[in-house]
């Protein structure tokens, strides 16, 4: 399943994070690729010891734990400490796949990853997000603040820059169901619990509903 999530971040905190994420803090993307990934891969990334870079993760951080669809369809039990991106004029991720497992200390599974977009996409040109999938090619590039989220097992790139500067924060997630599939029975189930209960309110078959998700997660989940 890929899903995009409009107004994951706020005017305010799009303007926190662009007037902290200074272009003198950016640096050779490579360093958190995997060895064939370095290959085509050709954007900055902010340092990991650059200022402020603690505050526009939780900024981020933040905003993922307060969005309710984010949280339906990934249902996060680690997220990867995430990473701010940058692609100027000529800069392109070619086709990849991301690593299985991400970090040393703890590690963890890379069940779905996403793109959140931070410029305006009248900014710049180029630089879309294609992901390849069974029916074809997508190609993404959303107003800023919203994000795509898709599964980690995917071919994808990004296409390159030709006017501009293409601004993002990525990271990966291990989600607490590592089957897709059971995931989006999960996200659909709780899409029409919610919508039953805002049309009804707590009766018997929002009752149901719930205890069919609830026996599902567990059943599948993991902790």
């Amino acid at each position: 399943m890929i899903l995009s999530i409009a107004n994951v971040l706020s005017s305010a905190e799009l303007q926190t994070l662009h007037q902290k994420l200074d272009p003198e803090d950016f640096v050779d993307g490579k360093t958190s690729a995997g060895w064939h990934a370095r290959l085509v891969k050709h954007n900055t990334q902010l340092r990991s010891d650059a200022p402020f870079l603690s505050e526009l993760r939780n900024v981020v951080g933040q905003a993922l734990k307060n969005n309710s669809l984010f949280q339906m369809a990934a249902l996060p039990k680690t997220i990867s400490p995430i990473l701010f991106s940058r692609y100027d004029r000529g800069m392109e991720y070619g086709t990849h796949v991301d690593n299985a497992f991400m970090g040393d200390n703890p590690r963890m599974r890379s069940d779905l990853s996403f793109t959140l977009f931070l410029s305006d996409p009248a900014t710049y040109e180029g630089g879309e997000l294609v992901i390849e999938t069974t029916q074809g090619e997508q190609s993404f590039k959303l107003e800023a603040g919203a994000m795509i989220l898709y599964p980690s097992s995917t071919l994808h790139r990004v296409e390159p820059v030709t006017e501009g500067a293409r601004l993002a924060a990525i990271a990966w997630v291990q989600s607490l169901v590592k089957e897709p599939s059971e995931r989006e029975i999960l996200f659909d189930l709780d899409t029409i619990r919610q919508m039953t209960f805002a049309r009804d309110g707590k009766n018997y078959e929002f009752d149901l509903l719930t205890k069919s998700y609830a026996n599902l997660l567990r059943k599948w989940g993991e902790i």
